[in-house]
């Protein structure tokens, strides 16, 4: 079980304690695969204990540090300290998180813990840069469900943590019609109105390639509307359709580049797959600084 301090910290971040220890408890278990670790087993002396310190080597927005602690409780170390909170931003060289304990187990939680932190960091780092560049809008970015399998809690909380916001965490959170869902349903109103006759009070997304489209799902009633891969003048006519009727998404051929442009039109959301699908993992490290006992 996890300690009642972090259990209350996952918590807060809006993470499931349960989850988190589970996933920390299967990942370590895939790098023992059944067996031990051959060099520590060989070369450390089983009661010797060491400080160590997870460490920025590059600046970023640091997420995953209360993973990376239930990754340490669950090898057996009790002993750390968070030095650097989850959504904040991180120097080179600054210390993020450190721990004293049992060579062995610290060294069997190097890996595991740097994995979590280094990919959840990357997708916060990426994300406060699409939010830097739309700052002086109001439009939020927003990420996808285009995440890793089994790994969407996690690199949806490092969204949050670099100041995006979430979009469904699953299918049975809202209905978003899609194409697909259009042409299998032989139209979006077909579609539409199917939802809403089965799911009266489920949030119903629509994306939409035209103009043409848009009017027609204005006039259902859509909650909200996806405009998917429209160009920037399509856009600014597409807010005026709108009228702030109801909120409207922009999807497809978005950059950092364009994301301020985009985000002028008067958009409320940028739908961001890139977040997750493609943030590069941040570089920190986990450095021995001394050995005791």
């Amino acid at each position: 079980m996890l300690s009642e301090k972090l259990t209350g910290a996952l918590i807060e971040y809006d993470l499931d304690p349960v989850s988190v220890e589970d996933l920390a408890r299967r990942t370590i278990a895939e790098d023992l695969d059944g067996g031990v670790d051959l060099t520590s087993d060989s070369t450390i002396p089983q009661d010797q204990t060491s400080f160590a310190e997870f460490r920025a080597r590059k600046s970023g927005y640091v997420a995953g540090v209360v993973v990376a602690a239930a990754v340490l409780e669950v090898c057996g170390v009790s002993d750390y300290s968070i030095l650097s909170a989850d959504g904040q931003r991180v120097e080179e060289g600054q210390v993020i998180l450190s721990a004293t304990g049992n060579t062995q187990k610290l060294l069997l939680a190097e890996r595991t813990a740097l994995n979590f932190l280094g990919r959840l960091s990357g997708i916060a780092s990426l994300t406060h840069r699409w939010v830097s560049e739309v700052a002086t809008t109001s439009t939020k970015i927003r990420d996808t469900r285009k995440t890793t399998p089994l790994l969407r809690e996690l690199e949806k909380f490092a969204v949050r943590m670099g100041g995006g916001v979430n979009h469904r965490m699953s299918l049975a959170d809202a209905a978003l019609i899609k194409d697909n869902h259009i042409f299998a349903s032989g139209g979006i109103s077909e579609a539409f109105q199917a939802v809403r006759m089965k799911y009266p009070n489920a949030v119903v997304e629509v994306e939409v390639d035209t103009l043409e489209q848009l009017k027609e799902v204005l006039a259902a009633g859509a909650d909200l509307i996806l405009l998917d891969n429209m160009s920037l003048e399509q856009t600014r006519a597409a807010v005026q359709i709108a009228g702030g009727k109801t909120k409207l998404e922009s999807s497809g051929g978005l950059t950092i580049e364009n994301a301020r442009a985009y985000a002028s039109t008067g958009v409320d959301y940028l739908a961001v797959g890139a977040l997750t699908h493609s943030a590069p993992v941040m570089d920190i490290g986990l450095d021995f600084k001394a050995q005791r006992g």
